[in-house]
């Protein structure tokens, strides 16, 4: 009776056509009336014949073409409200771009005679530049548990001693200590905000402000319990320093830092303090007797046996909105003329915006060199490696410069365009009143973008201020 019943329904019965690839058949499920799949390989197919298309928001990220609008409620590049410290533009420099020449000509393009006629005016744009920095390595005891793990590897251990160098220099500056708002600038994971806040212990009235238009995983930030840490996801060229209402509330000075702080968002971040926080209203200087000019005295510094302390050039501190700027460059071949800050030089040395377009390009020969050598790019850190890829293998190419130059020659050329655009942002420091310096704050072993800017506030501007 039974296999009378079988024989019976068996031919009515069809398999799902799914093939099962791992166990090289068929599905052995039966499909609902009418369909080819089984209720989960249905599910499958159908997933596998939609339609995916670029998000409208975002073109580096895709979706089901059916599903686009609840895509597009909850897409992370969708307008969200602009928070109280978001001002268009006012760090940009200059607001319109219009006029400006386009980069079509690419260097190796360039005859010989229009490549010597660049060089010769940059030689001679940097002939009253001081082309040897003084090297300025440092250390911090915050950070000597860390350096000293054998835990730590390699990748880690050059990111701890650019770090610890970092706060040493902070630290000759007085720039450790109690009542300041440090603001990082292109924070990422927040790091040296990080240790930084632990140099400084149990200071009092101490804030991070970390600045980051990107969404971040692995945030360090996440781990201090306290409420001094605030994250800002606005891009710099958009922040109004004035309106961040810890600002607003306590009138700390500011303490502008940043490892890496690449290309155009060093310009960015310059004009954010200088121009944007430190110009406050007469209203605001005189919003109260400790806001209107706060001394701290040398006795609040944090001890230390760092031995930074070598280091020993001292800055007396007096209160200004900026109380002192120290950023780590890198990734020149990303600058902007639109954000430069630097555009004063360049007229005054007869320089324009056509040759800065090709000396930023020009920077990366002085790197080329080392990674043409080098059995260390491993482990040496290079603007590429940390941030965005950029492909210099044309500008770096002997070939491509027909051998005009050699190798070394390049690398000095590069070091020169790098140092020249730097040039340009000390002297628009020193114009509003800091003594801005460029040093070295580690070794090319470590990082080949070993530069650090470090400006405070000139003394006699803070006394003429004060009367």
């Amino acid at each position: 009776m039974a296999e009378k019943l079988a024989a019976s329904v068996s031919p009515q019965l069809e398999r799902c056509a799914y093939f099962v690839e791992r166990k090289r058949r068929f599905c052995k499920m039966v499909p609902a009336r009418g369909k080819r799949f089984c209720g989960e390989h249905g599910a499958l197919e159908e997933e596998n014949n939609r339609k995916r298309i670029q998000c409208p928001l975002d073109s580096k990220h895709t979706v089901y073409e059916d599903q686009l609008q609840k895509h597009l409620r909850k897409c992370n590049s969708r307008e969200k409200p602009k928070p109280v410290y978001f001002a268009r533009d006012i760090n940009a420099g200059l607001k319109e771009a219009t006029g400006l020449p386009e980069e079509k000509v690419p260097i190796f393009a360039l005859s010989k005679e229009e490549l010597e006629d660049l060089i010769r005016k940059l030689r001679k744009a940097s002939n009253d530049i001081k082309s040897v920095l003084k090297d300025q390595t440092c250390s911090h005891q915050a950070l000597q548990e860390a350096l000293n793990d054998p835990k730590n590897g390699d990748a880690a251990f050059k990111h701890l001693k650019q770090q610890a160098s970092i706060l040493g220099n902070m630290e000759r500056l007085n720039l450790l200590g109690p009542r300041r708002c440090f603001v990082e600038f292109g924070a990422g994971r927040g790091k040296l905000s990080h240790w930084v806040d632990i140099a400084l212990q149990d200071a009092k009235d101490v804030h991070f402000l970390l600045v980051e238009r990107a969404t971040t995983r692995f945030k360090v930030d996440g781990k201090h319990r306290k409420n001094g840490f605030e994250r800002l996801q606005v891009d710099i060229q958009h922040l109004c320093l004035n309106k961040v209402p810890v600002l607003v509330k306590e009138k700390l000075p500011a303490v502008g830092i940043g490892k890496h702080v690449c290309g155009s968002a060093t310009d960015l971040a310059l004009r954010c303090l200088v121009e944007t926080y430190a110009n406050l209203s007469d209203d605001d200087r005189r919003g109260g007797p400790e806001a209107k000019r706060l001394k701290i005295e040398r006795t609040s510094r944090i001890p230390t046996n760092s031995p930074s302390e070598t280091c020993s050039d001292s800055v007396a501190e007096n209160w200004s909105p900026v109380a002192g700027i120290v950023i780590a460059l890198c990734c020149h071949h990303r600058c902007d003329w639109k954000h430069y800050v630097g555009r004063e030089f360049f007229t005054t040395v007869g320089l324009g915006v056509t040759e800065f377009n090709y000396f930023k390009r020009m920077t990366s020969w002085a790197t080329c060199g080392m990674r043409e050598r080098s059995p260390l790019t491993s482990t040496i850190e290079t603007e590429s490696e940390e941030h965005e890829p950029h492909d210099r293998s044309v500008e770096c190419s002997s070939d491509s410069l027909q051998g005009l130059l050699t190798t070394e020659e390049r690398k000095q050329i590069g070091r020169l365009c790098k140092l020249l655009l730097d040039h340009g942002r000390i002297e628009y420091l020193q114009q509003r009143g800091y003594d801005a310096v460029l040093q070295y704050y580690t070794d090319l072993d470590v990082s080949l973008e070993n530069v650090l800017l470090t400006a405070v506030p000139h003394q006699s501007s803070l006394s003429h201020s004060d009367s």
